[in-house]
């Protein structure tokens, strides 16, 4: 405290213009870098996304044809359809209910 005490007012006020300053320099330099990482980052995300819509526009005939030939035959054999749907609802319920007892069972052993 003693330290202080000798210090001018001009002093102080010398000290918290230059750092005011330097605050400002640093706001400026992070101003720039957040804006380029978030360029950059856009950038790659639409490359991503051109990439994405490229193959997928290349693979949409082959999946058209695949889905015409699906809903044929679950039209043709109805039963055969509901018969795989059911299969497939239970499937999924029966992971979803596997990992809820994982999740239930790793809660109560940390628990302990």
């Amino acid at each position: 405290m003693a330290l202080f005490s000798t210090l001018s007012d001009i002093d102080l006020e010398k000290q918290v213009a230059a750092l005011s300053r330097e605050l400002a320099a640093l706001r400026k330099a992070v101003s720039r870098r957040g804006g380029s990482y978030y360029e950059d980052g856009r950038d790659a995300a639409s490359d991503y996304y051109s990439d994405i819509a490229e193959r997928f526009s290349d693979a949409l005939p082959a999946i058209r044809r695949q889905g015409r030939a699906i809903e044929k035959t679950a039209r043709d054999h109805p039963a055969t359809a509901a018969a795989v749907g059911l299969v497939v609802v239970g499937l999924v319920a029966s992971l979803l209910l596997s990992r809820q007892q994982k999740t239930s069972r790793a809660t109560s052993k940390s628990a302990r």
